[in-house]
């Protein structure tokens, strides 16, 4: 009897250093994908707020931006159209208007979609993938983080990652869209101190907008910089005081989270400074009544 007990204790200490570590599986994800192919069904509708359908044919331009969207989670935070539109001008503007950026929205509510797309007033061609069809022939990862990618003329996959969310990941993609014409010297790196990382707002009603400031201390011997910010959800946006700070000095930064939906929620803001610990993660909890 006493090695019958031993046996499910041994499985799960094996079962548990086996585990993946997150880093583990981003560089399996990124070895599993760079290189690849991405296929493209051989009939696609495109349309405009979901409604008006355009003649709008994939261009063969030397480099486009793929951007799958599937149905699992909150929609509108997964979206951040406002963000994409921001992205987008930047890429226009670096690049004459040369890189098309192809969105595929996968969902069970079209009507959801819909009314995102007119609130937002995202007056872009989609392709509502209402059948998966583009999923179905990539098998793309459920992690909307490796859900977007930089292609060739050929279809092949040369950066994997989201730039909204990921400043470093949106500087990999223009540096390799512009040959490396636009790449930004790093400054030097500092330290920095956060005494708080994580904010509860406790529990409040629906109609309310709640703000929480975090301070992040300078305690290098040079300046700090900061790049950007970028937010888990739209419902949450960050006001700064500054984007250089001397050492010694703080860095304020004043998330407002603007509830969505009634629930427990969990936001996070990520904030991309010259140090080694960067993105610094900021978190927002509570419940919405």
């Amino acid at each position: 009897m006493k090695v019958l007990n031993l046996i499910p204790l041994f499985i799960l200490m094996f079962l548990f250093s086996c585990k993946e570590t997150d880093k583990e599986r981003i560089t399996r994800l990124m070895l599993e994908w760079q290189g690849r192919e991405v296929h493209f069904p051989s009939k696609m509708t495109f349309t405009k707020f979901g409604l008006d359908t355009v003649d709008y044919q994939i261009p063969q331009s030397e480099y486009k931006i793929l951007v799958y969207v599937d149905s699992l989670g909150c929609t509108s935070c997964k979206l951040q159209l406002g963000k994409w539109k921001e992205f987008i001008a930047k890429l226009d503007s670096t690049t004459q208007g040369l890189v098309p950026v192809l969105f595929f929205f996968q969902s069970d509510d079209l009507q959801e979609i819909k009314y995102i797309l007119k609130r937002d007033e995202f007056d872009f061609p989609v392709n509502l993938d209402s059948r998966d069809e583009l999923n179905k022939l990539n098998h793309f990862s459920n992690d909307l983080n490796f859900q977007t990618f930089l292609l060739d003329r050929n279809n092949c996959i040369k950066v994997i990652g989201n730039p909204i969310r990921n400043l470093n990941v949106r500087d990999l993609y223009l540096n390799t869209i512009t040959k490396g014409s636009t790449r930004i010297q790093n400054p030097v790196l500092t330290t920095v101190e956060i005494p708080l990382m994580e904010i509860d707002l406790g529990s409040f009603p629906k109609k309310e907008t709640k703000k929480v400031d975090f301070i992040i201390k300078n305690t290098g011997n040079y300046p700090l910089f900061l790049k950007g910010t970028t937010s888990s959800c739209d419902c949450t946006t960050v006001e700064i005081n500054q984007e250089q700070v001397p050492p010694k000095g703080e860095l304020k930064l004043t998330i407002q989270y603007k509830p969505d939906q009634k629930g427990d929620f969990l936001r996070t803001v990520s904030v991309f400074i010259n140090s080694e610990n960067s993105p610094i993660v900021l978190t927002i909890t509570g419940s919405v009544r």
